[in-house]
């Protein structure tokens, strides 16, 4: 569904529910070029807002509690401003909570409000549809109770609602990328200090080309924080205040005293933000070659040192590596399925996915899921022109 009917359905879907007329906003999913797992340890990441995200639709209400409608999921929510707590399995729920809860925690004061929103961004896609739909979430109540939010200050809400009512110790990448995002433009992210710097981004001839998977284990979010305790006990080990600052030679030296596991795991964030700083450099000198090279060297730590790939990504990334119109590839988000991010030569990416479908559906007896996305802009109110 293009952008313009997803905010025509959600806008008009709102106005039928709760006969008013809301305020809009748009908060897009995003691609990650290079820097997995980074983000936890304060490394770089180089993250770019895609167009495809969530709408959402948000306005005051004038009954005693809050009125959330998932229009993907034809689900609804209803519950008081007092006492919030999340809701166990409660999906997307916990995140309309956790955002309405870290905004109280701030003495911030927000009155009944109903909610609609839906999405172009499949979830479990490694495309970061929670971080949009945080944001989205943020942004919105902001705009209507004019809280006078920043949006340093709404990404940090973000996180914490994921961290606290869903219950993944996240990082800040993905809502930094979708709040911040700049048509046609990546940006190389500090995590620790959350200095970014804008890289015009033209692959000349080359094009993005996602593939999804269309499976996410069950373990991804476990590991996922396993993932991050790991890193926090090896920097803890090394002195250091996170990965961040490691070195090869610091590892090294603790070798010892941690597991070949820890070990490996530690390796990797260090030579991953190597590579997000050479990418964001050869992106500079237009050679799309090497940043293809970087690609295919992030997924290989990412499979075998880092351990957060699958089967079914590894298939894909050495289908990337067989055809020569495609000069980098890597599974992208935090593992266990989601997409992967190839750089295929113009015109070659019908032919790519025609091979490799059939292949694909054969070992593993799932369809695979093609998107061509274009960097866009960040987190933003929609502004509705009358006819």
């Amino acid at each position: 569904m293009t952008n313009d009917l997803l905010i025509e359905k959600v806008k008009h879907t709102f106005q039928k529910r709760f006969e008013s007329n809301p305020i809009l906003c748009f908060s897009p999913g995003r691609i990650n070029l290079i820097g997995e797992h980074t983000d936890y340890n304060q490394g770089f990441v180089f993250p770019a807002a895609i167009d495809k995200g969530i709408v959402t639709a948000v306005q005051k209400s004038k009954k005693s509690y809050c009125c959330a409608y998932s229009i993907d999921t034809n689900e609804v929510l209803e519950f008081s401003l007092k006492n919030i707590c999340p809701i166990k399995n409660g999906g997307w729920r916990n995140y309309v909570l956790g955002i309405v809860a870290e905004i109280q925690k701030t003495n911030r004061e927000i009155e009944n409000f109903n909610l609609v929103f839906a999405g172009n961004i499949p979830s479990g896609a490694g495309l970061s549809s929670s971080a949009a739909l945080e944001n989205s979430i943020a942004f919105g109540l902001n705009e209507l109770f004019e809280l006078r939010f920043t949006k340093k200050e709404m990404i940090y809400i973000s996180q914490k609602a994921e961290h606290n009512y869903v219950g993944v110790f996240c990082g800040i990448m993905d809502q930094y990328a979708s709040m911040f995002g700049k048509d046609e433009h990546a940006l190389l992210l500090d995590c620790r200090d959350l200095k970014a710097t804008y890289f015009s981004i033209d692959f000349k001839e080359y094009d993005i080309l996602l593939i999804n998977t269309n499976v996410k284990h069950s373990l991804a979010e476990s590991e996922y924080n396993e993932r991050r305790l790991i890193c926090e006990n090896v920097a803890k080990r090394m002195g250091i205040l996170a990965l961040r600052d490691a070195t090869v030679e610091g590892l090294l030296a603790v070798k010892e005293q941690i597991t070949e596991e820890e070990y490996q795991k530690g390796l990797f964030i260090v030579e991953e933000n190597k590579r997000v700083l050479k990418a964001s450099k050869v992106i500079t000198e237009n050679d799309c070659k090497v940043f293809g090279e970087l690609l295919f060297e992030s997924h290989d730590g990412l499979q075998h040192q880092y351990k957060v790939s699958c089967s079914e990504l590894d298939f894909l990334i050495d289908q990337a590596k067989k055809n020569p119109n495609v000069i980098g590839a890597r599974m992208m988000g935090g593992g266990f399925g989601g997409c992967t991010i190839n750089i295929v030569k113009k015109g070659a990416s019908d032919t790519f996915i025609k091979t490799v479908t059939p292949i694909y559906f054969k070992k593993f007896n799932k369809n695979l899921s093609r998107y061509d996305v274009r960097i866009s802009q960040g987190t933003h109110k929609i502004i509705m022109v009358k006819n």
